[in-house]
Parts: structure tokens; C-alpha cells; sequence
């Protein structure tokens, strides 16, 4: 065999060997120069309630700060309507090109079960980027009504079954949830007139349009302070450090009705991996801001950082509760 035979003969047997390894993991071309030049204009943060609720004012403490962390405005685009369902059906059909977000939150996974066709998947439609804060929920009337006790509440609702009714920021929302646990938890009878968000809530408890409430708190608390909202009760597990004067539902009798609302940021899935990477460190480096966490704090809220696995899990628990808790208040989907 000749020398040059031989060459040929390695050439291919290492061009075989090649061809067998396992090729790089790669993003197709387009996909990685736009993650590497993300992002060139503008991006859309979705929050599906209404302006002024939570997630909306805890969107707009934020959103500011990652912009510049990013080199490009972050636009804050209201879109409420059936419990954020509205909202998020939205962002699932968006290109996951990192130009369009939504503010998730405990509703979006509820959904999952409250209705039988939400219009999305909270779990396969989106990438959770990560968590950024929670929040308890609170009971509340109005504070010149007569009722200025969790006892005058249940008093009222057991004498005259479905006379009294309550705001909720829209089915399968904790308001509505953590409301119906409650009414079946104590054996009363209530009506539930589910409104758009947590800030029509309190106007429609301050407008005497329903008896009570129970929103987030950092939308009730400054009419609180105000004196014209009166807070019965924390359904959290412990009370709250802003009101630390009003007891927790389980310190009023009331077991197994302990919500916490919390809220982060997701995209369509799909989304490059270094574009959420991104995203991730932005947000990150906002949420260690001081003035920041002030702010966010100062409207009762929490900042609870979470990782992408964490506040995936969240979505499940959630799900597993809201699973739990219709069927001990005998909720049926819609």
C-alpha cells in the first residue's frame, strides 16, 4: 500500500469518526444574531388587569430601572379583562423574540382550572423568566359601615343568606378564591360580583356598591391609612407589618385560608435563552436597588426574588391549590 493511499484512507476514517460525534447544541442562525443584538428597539410589558392594581403599580416601580439596565425603554401596556385571561392570551401568540413580556402572577395559573378554555397554558405557552414580589390579601369594608369586626361580618351574612355581596377582581383571582374558602370554610351565604381588578374592588366597597372585599393589599392600604377603608383581617400567615394591629383570619378561628399573592415576569415560550438570561440580570440588579425596594414595600408588597425553576413551581402549587379549593367551595369551572 502506498503512502498516499494510506492518507486518503485516514482522511476518510477521521472524517467518519467526526460525522458520528454529537453535533454543538446551536441556535439557527437568525435566532442567535438577534438574541445577540436583543434588544434593538423597544419592548412591551404586558400586565393583564387594569391600571392601578398591584401588578400594574409594581410594573411601574420597576420597569424604569430594567430599561436602562437594557439600553431600551420597557412600555407598560394595560390590558385587563377575565381575570387576566385577556392579557395572556396575548402574549402566548407574541413571537418569543424578548420584544413582548407579561406580568404572571397567581391568576394566570388559577385560570387553569377555573375555566375550561382559558385560551392558553400557563405552563407550556410561556417561559418564566422569574419572581419578583408577594403580597397578602385583606379583608375589608367600608369604614363607615357598622360592621367593624370578622364576627359582625359572618353575623350579618348567616341572618340573611345571599343578601350581602362582595367585589372580586375577577373569577379565579385570590379575592374571588380566597373569599369563597372563607364563606365555605364559616357555612355563610354571600353574592360574588366579580369586577376587572383589585383597584375597582376598593372603589366599589368605598362606593357602597358591594358590603366587602378582600384585594391585595398594597391596593387597599393607603385608603386604609386614609381612614376610609376598615381592615378585618390578614389571610396571610402572619400579620401584616404595616397594619400589625389586625389579626389573621387563622388567629379569628379561621383555618386553612392562608393567600399570598405574588407576581414575576414570563414571556412566550420559545424565547432564546440568552435573551432571558438577559432579562434575568436586569431585573436582578432593579430589584437590589434601594429606592426601589422602598417604594415596593411602602405599597405592602414584598420583594421575593425567584428563580425561573422556583416560580415555575409556583404555577404548580397554585394550580394545586386552586384545584383544592373549588372543590371544598364547590366552584365548577366556567
Amino acid at each position: 500500500m502506498n503512502t498516499r493511499t494510506l492518507q486518503r484512507r485516514q482522511f476518510l476514517g477521521q472524517a467518519l469518526a467526526a460525522s458520528l460525534l454529537p453535533a454543538p447544541a446551536l441556535l439557527p442562525l437568525g435566532t442567535a444574531r438577534a438574541a445577540e443584538s436583543w434588544p434593538a428597539r423597544p419592548i412591551k410589558w404586558v400586565v393583564p388587569f387594569l391600571a392601578g392594581t398591584a401588578p400594574d403599580t409594581t410594573a411601574r416601580i420597576i420597569h424604569e430601572a430594567v430599561g436602562r439596565e437594557l439600553g431600551q425603554p420597557v412600555v407598560i401596556e394595560n390590558r385587563g379583562g377575565v381575570g387576566g385571561n385577556l392579557g395572556a392570551r396575548q402574549v402566548a401568540k407574541a413571537a418569543p423574540d424578548g420584544y413582548t413580556w407579561i406580568y404572571s402572577s397567581a391568576p394566570m395559573a388559577a385560570s387553569m382550572h377555573m375555566y375550561k378554555a382559558p385560551g392558553y397554558d400557563a405552563l407550556k405557552d410561556f417561559q418564566h423568566v422569574m419572581g419578583l414580589t408577594s403580597a397578602d390579601i385583606v379583608l375589608m369594608v367600608n369604614a363607615a359601615s357598622d360592621i367593624r369586626t370578622l364576627d359582625d361580618l359572618l353575623a350579618k351574612a348567616r341572618s340573611a343568606p345571599g343578601k350581602l355581596d362582595y367585589a372580586s377582581g375577577g373569577v379565579g383571582t385570590p379575592s374571588h378564591l380566597g373569599v369563597e374558602l372563607l364563606l365555605s370554610a364559616v357555612d355563610a351565604q354571600v353574592t360574588h360580583v366579580p369586577y376587572k381588578g383589585a383597584s375597582e374592588i376598593v372603589n366599589a366597597v368605598m362606593g357602597r356598591q358591594v358590603t366587602f372585599g378582600a384585594p391585595i393589599f398594597s391596593v387597599a392600604y393607603s385608603n386604609i391609612q386614609a381612614g376610609k377603608l376598615r381592615a378585618l383581617a390578614i389571610a396571610g400567615t402572619r400579620r401584616n407589618p404595616k397594619l400589625p394591629q389586625v389579626p389573621t383570619l387563622a388567629e379569628l378561628g379561621v383555618r386553612g385560608v392562608e393567600l399570598t399573592s405574588w407576581g414575576g415576569v414570563s414571556v412566550p415560550a420559545g424565547t432564546p435563552d440568552p435573551i432571558v438570561a438577559r432579562m434575568r440580570a436586569a431585573f436582578d440588579k432593579a430589584l437590589k436597588q434601594p429606592s426601589i425596594v422602598a417604594a415596593l414595600e411602602e405599597q405592602g408588597g414584598t420583594v421575593t426574588p425567584m428563580d425561573a425553576e422556583a416560580y415555575r413551581r409556583n404555577f404548580t402549587k397554585e394550580m394545586l391549590l386552586t384545584e383544592a379549593m373549588m372543590k371544598k367551595a364547590q366552584i365548577e369551572p366556567m
